[in-house]
């Protein structure tokens, strides 16, 4: 038994017989168009906007003032999140704008 096979012998091995078939044309035969048939574009459709029917919201108490050891007022900010961290920065940069001293009270869940 002969172990050397040389690339061709270890392709047919593996692959097979590799025939190619090519498609013989036939330079007499004319092609003929079938009826052209004209289609209308069809409108893009609209995506419908699926109305989300639970909205995630957190509520954020503060007590905000502009004096030291002063009148402070209760805020309350709403956020659009689920993340409590993310609505207490939110809500604390919120105030910042307009209120030197900002405390955090409460974050709950509506």
């Amino acid at each position: 038994m002969n172990t050397e096979l040389t690339e061709e012998e270890m392709r047919r091995a593996l692959f097979g017989e590799s025939e190619l078939h090519v498609p013989v044309i036939n330079p007499h035969v004319q092609d003929t168009i079938a009826d052209v048939v004209t289609v209308q574009p069809v409108s893009a459709a609209k995506k419908k906007r699926v109305s989300n029917a639970f909205t995630p919201r957190l509520r954020v108490t503060l007590r905000v003032g502009n004096e030291f050891e002063g009148k402070m007022h209760e805020v309350v900010h709403v956020a659009d999140t689920l993340s409590y961290l993310f609505a207490e920065q939110e809500a604390t940069k919120l105030a910042r704008k307009k209120f030197r001293f900002v405390e955090v009270i409460s974050v709950k869940s509506m």
